[in-house]
Order: structure tokens, then C-alpha cells, then sequence
């Protein structure tokens, strides 16, 4: 089903093509047609003589004729296959050029960021990383507090692209997440994988609730409500769903320490799907797990470190002591008693 004829874009040949080949092609097609309470009718030979054989009282009711009714199953066509291909969500790198601090005063430094890398942000409480990450989720063009310009491939956006809710560059999970829909973890999954228009959705649905359950170290179930999980279990939910489901090449996480979740395994799931990714932290071990660190002061970026061989090391030792710190706190969930002596921390750990 190659493209021969395109208007604005659009394979117009489709229309040509017999109804029973379309609707086993592109499966959408039901849900375009039962929302304008039009029957596919796959006896009919094309798609244009489907459209043909619609009476115009029954598609002014929608503000459409056959013409407008052509031109929009086509658009709908390409765009739902512009989401299955994810063409818009490529980013070769992505620019974030100096803007200024708190008092006015230039950034000393930008940054450009690449798939596959992890970069935390870090500085004291109130030092400006936050608005770091709100300027690049909303891919800044100098016009926020800090005057940064955040520049996909190096390029400003037109307004269009820029707000448009259909392809979003960029996925933030915030440290106050609320689901408010009634569903199950498994038809909440479901849900989002078919809106992206997932290949073998059970087998996928599995796979992201069993990285959940792996970050979470609480466990749940598929058809456990969405609404009841705790703060840990939905930020290890969200974290695996931007991991295997999500489009936006860029993800965003705020303090992911405070969410009671394995922060390194977060950060191997999410750095093996080639998403560029900012962590905002105080966490020396998130920070030491990262390639770089954007260090933020007075609402300005002041260095970037890049990490040392030697504190990639230093990591490993605090893992081990993040391990250690863990199985206390899961002691103290089970309401066990905690007494120290000397050898105590080596004894039982």
C-alpha cells in the first residue's frame, strides 16, 4: 500500500483502496467511523464509495460533506500513523542556552544534552532547579523568569508546535502525582498503550508492570485501583510507563529519592530507551549515578561536572550503603525492633 498521490501531505490514494484492506491496516478506522454513527459496510469496494453512499442530511449533522468527509479520514490516517511511527518524538540533542540568575546576572554557562544520557541537577533547596526544569518542559524562548532559551536540535519552536498537547517533546513526573481516574493498573495500562497504537498491548502491559513492582519494592497488583496505590508504587508506575510507552524524547524527574523507589534500577530502565533525562536531586548517589551535574545557584547554572571514574566507584560503595540503609527501613515497616550495638550494622545487614 505504497503512497502515489499526496494533497497537503496525505496519501490520497487510500480512498481507492477496498474497505476490508483498510480496517485491517489501520484498525482505528472503527472508532473514526462509530464516532460519526456511520457502518463501515467493508462490502463496500473503496473507501471513497463508502463515503459516496452517505447521505448528506445524515453528515451535515456532523458540519461535514463528502469532500470535508474525505479530507479527514486521511488527515486522521496520517497523524495516527505519525503517532505509531514516533517521528516527532527524535531529538538529536537539545539545547539550553545561559539565561540568568536571581539577580539578574548572566548564567555562566549552557548546556546541550544527548539521548542517552542521565544529567541531575542539583544545588541547595531553593536555588533554582525547579524552574530549570519548568523552563525546559515548556521549552523556554526567553520568555520566562530565568530568559533561558531551551532549543530542540539546536532550533527555536514555532508557538504551534511549541503548545501543541498532540506530540509533546517532554515528559515531567513531578514529586505530587494524583491519579483521578477510576481504572485498574492493568486498564490504565492498556489504555495508554493503545492510544499509542502499542504492538502485542497483554505483552507489553506485563512487562511495564513488572518493571513498576521491581522499582516500587512494595507490591500491587494488575487489578489493583490506580487511585489507591501509594506515593512509591505511582511514581514507579509512571516512571516504567514514560520508560516503554511514553513518545517525549526528554523526561523530567523531581526529587526522585523522596518517592521510595530503586533510583538506580529508575535510571537503567530509563537510559536504556535512549531519552535524554534530568534528574533534580540531592541525593549523592542518584547524583554520582549520573554522566553529568548541572550545579544550580541563585537561579542561575553555574558549572557542569562531568563524573569521575573515581566517583563512579565512590557510587558503588554508596549503593552498598543504600542497601544496607534499606533493609533498616523495611525492619522498621515490619514493626521489627532496631537495637544497636557495635557490630550491629554488619551483623544483621
Amino acid at each position: 500500500m505504497g503512497i502515489v498521490n499526496k494533497k497537503n501531505g496525505v496519501d490520497t490514494d487510500l480512498l481507492n483502496f477496498g474497505l476490508d484492506t483498510l480496517m485491517e491496516k489501520y484498525p482505528y478506522l472503527k472508532d473514526f467511523f462509530s464516532a460519526l454513527e456511520i457502518d463501515p459496510c467493508p462490502d463496500q469496494k473503496t473507501l471513497a464509495m463508502r463515503i459516496e453512499s452517505l447521505s448528506p442530511d445524515h453528515l451535515s449533522q456532523f458540519g461535514l460533506d463528502h469532500e470535508s468527509l474525505s479530507a479527514q479520514v486521511l488527515e486522521f490516517i496520517a497523524k495516527m500513523e505519525q503517532c505509531r511511527c514516533k517521528s516527532h518524538g527524535r531529538l538529536d540533542h537539545l539545547v539550553i542556552g545561559a539565561g540568568f540568575d536571581k539577580n539578574g546576572h548572566p548564567e555562566a554557562m549552557g548546556i546541550t544534552l544527548f539521548p542517552g544520557e542521565v544529567v541531575s541537577v542539583v544545588g541547595p533547596t531553593g536555588s533554582g532547579k525547579s524552574q530549570l526544569l519548568s523552563d525546559i518542559e515548556c521549552l523556554a524562548q526567553g520568555d520566562t523568569p530565568s530568559g533561558r532559551n531551551v532549543l530542540p536540535d539546536g532550533k527555536p519552536l514555532e508557538a504551534q508546535s511549541r503548545f501543541s498537547g498532540e506530540f509533546r517533546l517532554v515528559a515531567q513526573l513531578s514529586q505530587n502525582m494524583n491519579f483521578v481516574m477510576d481504572l485498574t493498573v492493568e486498564a490504565f495500562l492498556q489504555m495508554h498503550a493503545e492510544s499509542r497504537l502499542i504492538d502485542n498491548i497483554p505483552e507489553k502491559t506485563k512487562q511495564i508492570y513488572q518493571s513498576a513492582v521491581m522499582l516500587a519494592g512494595e507490591p500491587f497488583a494488575l487489578d489493583t485501583a490506580i487511585t489507591s496505590l501509594s506515593g512509591g508504587q505511582s511514581r514507579a508506575l509512571m516512571i516504567a510507563d514514560v520508560a516503554y510507552l511514553s513518545a517525549s524524547p526528554v523526561v523530567l524527574i523531581d526529587e526522585i529519592e523522596n518517592a521510595g523507589i530503586d533510583r538506580v534500577k529508575a535510571i537503567s530502565l530509563l537510559l536504556n530507551k535512549e531519552k535524554i533525562v534530568l534528574i533534580s536531586t540531592h541525593d549523592p548517589l542518584l547524583a554520582l549515578s549520573c554522566d553529568r551535574r548541572i550545579v544550580i545557584r541563585n537561579g542561575g547554572i553555574v558549572d557542569v561536572v562531568k563524573t569521575l571514574e573515581a566517583e563512579k566507584k565512590s557510587a558503588a560503595y554508596l549503593a552498598d550503603l543504600d542497601k544496607k540503609m534499606g533493609l533498616l527501613r523495611e525492619r522498621v515497616r515490619k514493626g521489627k525492633h532496631l537495637v544497636f550495638d557495635q557490630n550491629f550494622f554488619f551483623k544483621h545487614l
